[in-house]
């Protein structure tokens, strides 16, 4: 009782901080598109399941989040690296998102844009770029701003000698690259492959011979190691086909492809472009990083659901993302009751937002035939998530009279990681070609030109 009453009072935060957001608009439009997002937010399936039933504490962290959000539109950038800053010493997996704070609050706030014409020489030029395009009284204050969490966070730390300690436990890389259950990101599909290779190489007469000339490894394979992927032993993942990955591996690909989306926020720093870096930071680190956890679903759905409302082309991502997503989190809970509950208020989630959003997203006037394709594969995904999650739960249940179907528990939670991260991954590189590509998503909508014509008497609002 203790922890599930602190849970819902904690989350009031998070309402408040969303209520805000909403009082923050500017037009009735604007506040039937924030009202949109807000309430997509409070009624997520995903608090429900993760914070409601398994009383952890997203809500209460994510109101952080939504707090530098807000203020990062109403342009108080000393605030959204305080309310950031806070949030990061409550929880170090938002780090991931912390270099598009960086770059967006530098770029933004601390230098000054002009075109400036000198034939004086390069050493001219440079002294020009160095002390008249910072601005070094914003740049201190945010570097004061900053400075002053974290020493109240870490100051006890740092006076007792426990840093070393810390750092430890933040940063658990002696953990496996994945879970018994893996969560739905690309380490799923790499090792569903391995999986399939050993299964092949078992069955089939010369299939190992041919795999191991092809990925040029020694023969014969020692099976032993096999159950390593999915008996769930802290640390102990090993790929028999496929090379090994390292942790310096998943930090590299993570901090490649966020490097890749801070160059366009660096070059313009609009508030548009800044949603779209953070979620794309945060889907790059689910997606790539070592040991992800698949609660970590909700870092990428947050900051997306904001952003999502610039464009129509965002709106097919993002519910394939959603419903991928928490469609994943479906195996955290067991039992008929439970999954029947999860299953109804996913459902109607989905059919309510995907309504609501369809409502108020800026209306693109440039859809090619390539997104609509898209579009209607990803529609067909999202319809087979049903079935899918029938056919499994059906299993489960028939498993208490099958021991066959006992053995097989890990093939059913297989079957959610990956076809889950099919599902997230595809999103993901839709959003990448919009995000990289297509710079009209990300330009500031100016009146109601790019909107779709009111549909009249109809307001999402008093409904």
């Amino acid at each position: 009782m203790f922890q599930r009453s602190t849970v819902i009072a904690s989350e009031v935060l998070l309402f408040l901080a969303l209520q805000w957001f909403i009082d923050t608009s500017a037009t009735l439009k604007e506040k039937k598109r924030n009202f949109v997002i807000a309430s997509s937010i409070a009624l997520s399936p995903g608090f429900f399941i993760i914070d409601h039933i398994h009383f952890q504490y997203n809500g209460f962290l994510f109101s952080f989040l939504v707090l530098s959000i807000v203020n990062a539109k109403l342009g108080n950038h000393i605030m959204c690296a305080f309310w950031f800053s806070v949030l990061l010493c409550f929880k170090h997996i938002f780090m991931y998102m912390a270099p598009a704070f960086f770059v967006y609050l530098l770029s933004a706030y601390c230098i000054k844009r002009r075109s400036f014409k000198s034939s004086d020489g390069i050493c001219t030029n440079f002294k020009l770029l160095l002390f008249d395009t910072v601005k070094w009284y914003n740049l201190l204050q945010l570097a004061a701003v900053v400075l002053a969490v974290f020493s109240v966070a870490f100051g006890p730390f740092i006076y007792y000698g426990e840093i070393p300690q810390l750092i430890k436990r933040l940063f658990p890389f002696s953990r496996g690259l994945t879970h018994a259950y893996w969560a739905p990101n690309f380490w799923a599909l790499y090792s569903f492959v391995d999986r399939v290779l050993i299964q092949l190489a078992k069955r089939v007469p010369g299939f190992e011979k041919l795999i191991c000339l092809l990925l040029k490894k020694s023969t014969p394979i020692d099976y032993s190691h096999a159950d390593s992927l999915t008996r769930g032993i802290v640390g102990d993942v090993e790929f028999l086909f496929l090379p090994q990955i390292q942790p310096q591996h998943t930090f590299l690909l993570t901090l490649f492809y966020e490097i890749l989306s801070l160059i366009p926020l660096f070059i313009r720093p609009s508030y548009e472009r800044f949603l779209g870096a953070i979620t794309y930071c945060a889907w790059t680190s689910f997606l790539f990083g070592w040991h992800v956890h698949e609660k970590a679903v909700l870092l990428m759905i947050v900051p997306f659901t904001f952003c999502v409302v610039q464009d129509r082309k965002l709106l097919m991502p993002f519910q394939t993302l959603a419903a991928a997503s928490y469609t994943s989190l479906f195996p955290l809970l067991f039992g008929s009751a439970e999954w029947l509950f999860k299953a109804l208020i996913t459902f109607v989630w989905v059919v309510v937002f995907q309504t609501s959003f369809n409502e108020v997203c800026h209306f693109s006037t440039t859809m090619s035939r390539r997104v609509g394709a898209f579009d209607r594969l990803n529609v067909i995904y999202t319809f087979m998530l049903m079935p899918m999650c029938g056919i499994i739960q059906v299993l489960n249940i028939e498993s208490r009279n099958f021991l066959t179907l006992q053995r097989l528990e890990f093939l059913r939670l297989m079957c959610y990681s990956v076809y889950c991260s099919l599902g997230i991954v595809s999103s993901w590189n839709s959003f990448s070609w919009l995000y990289f590509l297509d710079d009209s998503v990300w330009e500031e909508k100016n009146g109601d030109k790019t909107d779709r014509p009111e549909r009249p008497e109809r307001s999402l609002v008093n409904e």
